[in-house]
């Protein structure tokens, strides 16, 4: 399950901020280390940014608006997809940089940046569809042609997580640049990587400057960005808690705002379910990236009459991962991202113990790793819905398991939470895991499934995980105005609409 990671010399990587086509260092020149998780090592230092520094690129962002959003959509497209292609070239290269800089393991980076290009692909080739929409005429008696226009909101600012650097960079820059926008994007603290290298891909293949800006920084140029008069949209992803403060922010100048936010989902297991497949599903579902990722199925609820078998399969299973060097091909889970997450994941394993869950396996930092931020797959029993850790988003390796006794039990548990991102249920009858799956309050539910995510389906949360959706043709439209333009084809006063209502 574990091993020594053996450090290799890395020669040290310099990136500064990209504003208005240009690399420039932050105004105080002061420097951000990028920490290699699995090493502790620094690998790369980064330009912060400062207030001053998010005014100029938005400022960068506003001026190249009118050249970017009138171009013709196909000329957009070409520019566009010469992205695409040249991130499918150095698929390899950024999905290296990306295990250094965020900790995951080398297999799920690439698929990773291989989803991003499929995903860039669709939003650059849909937007073309969506521009213009005609309206059927009113009535005979008023002929009018109406239409739809849809038009770029204008500056969009993205701000990102830290657990899928590229692919969230690409969810927020591919919609809004596609549907004509210019983007301020702020990648994590973190990691700022594999933002900048996109953005050295951009100056490639010759996007107009200011199209595209990165800030690095913390949440010290955070909230500047998000208050700037010139900033028209704001794109977060990120935890609940400061999904709020994002919200409560873009109020003050009704801004438009989607939010992707935190999740603590289900994963429901019924007795006719396959297990060979329903158990390894429940470890990718918990141990995928360790833990750190907001669809996690992290609450594991199982029927009574197959929760015995289901919990020996899982256990002699989970000793299967292996926990090692992430740009290893073979290493299931990596580290997690920082000293700071792992101590607070090992919070809630403490709390869970102490308010009476079972440990059954994990729990702590894993034998013969001297450095890396690592920390076992952690699986409990007993665990009640009540219980911190039941409810809370941990965001990291551990797998809460409880019972239910019927279809409706399960519904229920379930659906009390405060969050609802994503579920999945388990089970032979189709039809039944469909029933169950419709009562579930989620924006996305999996059927023998999970994690398992479409370009062309939209993804969000109900309740307190999020307003709004990315991926699919919603996650484009929320990057457009929508203008009707009506024109009236009637000459005669008479057959006007407002005839006698005033005269």
């Amino acid at each position: 399950m574990d091993g020594e990671i053996v450090e290799q010399e890395v020669e040290m990587l310099e990136y500064k901020l990209f504003i208005d086509g240009k690399w420039v260092d932050g105004s105080k020149g002061k420097k951000i280390p990028a920490i290699n998780p699995a090493t502790e090592e620094v690998f790369a230092e980064i330009a912060k940014a400062e207030v001053e520094d998010v005014d100029k690129a938005v400022k960068a962002a506003k001026a190249a608006l009118p050249k970017w959003a009138e171009m013709k959509p196909e000329k957009r497209a070409e520019i566009l997809l010469k992205a695409c292609s040249l991130i499918r070239k150095k698929a390899e290269s950024l999905a290296k940089l990306e295990v250094m800089d965020s900790g995951a393991t080398i297999r799920k980076a690439l698929g990773d940046i291989n989803f991003g290009v499929y995903n860039f692909n669709y939003f650059i080739k849909k937007a073309s569809e969506l521009f213009i929409k005609e309206i059927e005429p009113i009535e005979a008696l008023f002929m009018n042609f109406s239409y739809v226009r849809r038009e770029p909101v204008g500056v969009c600012a993205g701000i990102i997580p830290w657990n899928f650097p590229f692919l969230m960079a690409i969810w927020k820059a591919g919609p809004a640049l596609s549907m004509g926008n210019t983007v301020v994007l702020k990648p994590a603290p973190q990691t700022c990587v594999t933002a900048l290298e996109l953005a050295k891909i951009f100056e490639e293949c010759e996007l107009l400057p200011g199209v595209f800006n990165v800030i690095t920084g913390d949440a010290e140029i955070g909230e500047p960005l998000i208050l700037h008069p010139d900033v028209n949209k704001v794109a977060f992803t990120g935890s609940t808690e400061t999904g709020k403060r994002v919200m409560e922010l873009c109020a003050k100048g009704l801004k438009r705002v989607t939010l992707e936010l935190g999740g603590k989902n289900p994963f429901i297991v019924l007795e006719d379910a396959n297990l060979d497949i329903a158990v390894d599903g429940a470890l990718f579902a918990n141990f995928y990236h360790a833990g750190q990722v907001c669809t996690s199925g992290s609450r594991v609820l199982v029927h009574e009459s197959i929760f015995e078998e289901f919990k020996e399969r899982l256990l002699k299973r989970v000793k299967g991962i292996k926990i090692g060097d992430p740009l290893d091909l073979s290493t299931g889970m990596g580290p997690l991202i920082s000293k700071e997450h792992r101590e607070k994941v090992e919070f809630y394993i403490k709390k869970g113990v102490e308010e009476g869950a079972e440990l059954l396996t994990g729990g702590k930092r894993p034998d013969g790793f001297n450095k890396g931020f690592f920390l076992e797959p952690t699986i409990f029993s007993n665990v009640t819905n009540n219980m911190t850790i039941a409810r809370d988003e941990i965001f990291g390796p551990v797998m809460c398991l409880m019972k239910f006794k019927t279809d409706d039990e399960a519904i229920e548990i379930a659906n009390d939470t405060r969050y609802g991102l994503a579920a999945s249920v388990w089970s032979e009858n189709l039809s039944r895991a469909a029933i169950i799956a419709r009562a579930i309050k989620a924006g996305t539910v999996w059927i023998n499934e999970h994690h398992i995510l479409s370009e062309r389906a939209p993804f969000g949360g109900f309740k307190e995980s999020g307003i709004g959706r990315e991926l699919g043709e919603s996650g484009l439209l929320i990057y457009a105005e929508e203008k009707h333009i009506s024109t009236s084809l009637v000459n005669q006063r008479w057959r006007r609409m407002w005839y006698d209502i005033l005269f």
